[in-house]
């Protein structure tokens, strides 16, 4: 049997871990408004003056949000929530949206998400709902905001293979999820695109969020 020098060995698993990196894809979360739809080519704008070209996947998912408040959190509804995992084991949440029951079920479970550092996100149906004070909230806000903004509430919510407690502080976004298409994409519309990269090359969006009577999707 033929031998090879390890310093070659090194070198050729280094160039396919370097291959390997060149074709993985990258998720990128892009917020701006709709500048314009040519077919598939969607032109965003992010910020006063860049504009970002995303070309729209075959099977783009597009869905409306529209403000709402605690109140549309009940047990049964399906919801999906972004949280920060807490230290007595609770979830402190950062947005939550609720999903009509056509969308029952969609990316059902519990997972980590790149839209904060160490956030999560917990799409589930929520089976208790109880009212909490300033004290019991675990929000980013101030207390005494908290306090002057009335109750949060402490939801439970199960999925399928676990079960997870959440804190809504009273100041947290709650919104209504709806299904959309790309007519949707209107100049002037808010939208969060979330996209894949391969590489260095051309922005993909698979799911596409968008902002309904003036709402700028938050996360």
């Amino acid at each position: 049997m033929r031998k090879f020098p390890l310093a070659a060995l090194a070198a050729g698993c280094m160039l396919a871990l370097t291959g390997l990196a060149h074709g993985q894809t990258s998720t990128e979360r892009i917020h701006g408004d709709v500048v314009a739809l040519h077919g598939r080519d969607l032109e965003v704008k992010v910020g006063a003056v860049r504009v970002v070209a995303v070309r729209l996947a075959d099977k783009v998912r597009v869905s409306g949000r529209s403000a709402s408040d605690l109140a549309a959190i009940k047990p049964g509804v399906f919801v999906g929530t972004t949280a920060i995992p807490q230290p007595d084991g609770t979830l402190s949440a950062v947005e939550v949206h609720i999903f009509p029951e056509s969308m029952r079920g969609t990316g059902e479970g519990y997972r980590s998400m790149d839209a904060k550092r160490g956030s999560t996100m917990t799409n589930a149906t929520v089976t208790s709902v109880a009212a909490v004070g300033a004290r019991d909230t675990t929000t980013n806000a101030n207390v005494a905001g908290v306090a002057a903004s009335g109750a949060g509430r402490r939801i439970t919510l199960n999925y399928k293979g676990g079960q997870k407690t959440v804190v809504v502080g009273p100041s947290v976004p709650v919104e209504m999820i709806e299904p959309g298409d790309v007519s949707m994409l209107v100049p002037g519309a808010h939208v969060l695109v979330t996209a894949t990269k391969q590489g260095a090359g051309a922005l993909t969006a698979y799911r596409i969020s968008v902002g309904m009577n003036g709402l700028v999707p938050p996360i």
